[in-house]
């Protein structure tokens, strides 16, 4: 049996503050970057053998894309055309999860590294305006 970290708890409360109280933007680079940590984590397990881990990696992916289809605004152009997209994405990512295909991962995760970067300097480009 596994001693309990007597840190975790706080570890834990940590990381829900930093999601909280982080702005929208920062929110989104976060979901990108767990939706690609979890990918490369399944490909790793699938890699090994361990159908277990990638299953709950790959389900955690599932859910991060769901959360970034529910949080699209419509009333911007742009989210009429991700919506079908993160569906693409969320298919291809049930796949890999049905056939431990990592070839469906890769798919998704370059889609997901180039998305990332794209926010990225846009958020950048877009508080360089803001800034008096």
């Amino acid at each position: 049996m596994a001693v309990p970290n007597p840190y975790q708890y706080q570890y834990q409360q940590y990381q829900q503050q930093q999601v909280f109280t982080a702005p929208p933007e920062k929110l989104l680079l976060m979901l990108y970057d767990g939706a690609i940590r979890f990918c490369n984590q399944a490909k790793k397990a699938i890699g090994e053998g361990n159908n277990e881990e990638a299953n709950r990696c790959l389900i955690k992916v599932q859910n991060i894309i769901r959360e970034l289809m529910e949080t699209l605004d419509e009333d911007y152009e742009i989210s009429k055309s991700l919506n079908p997209l993160y569906d693409y994405f969320y298919g291809r990512i049930v796949e890999a999860n049905v056939h431990k295909n990592c070839a469906s991962i890769d798919e998704v995760l370059g889609f997901l590294v180039e998305l990332r970067q794209t926010w990225a300097e846009a958020i950048v480009l877009i508080k360089g305006v803001r800034k008096p």
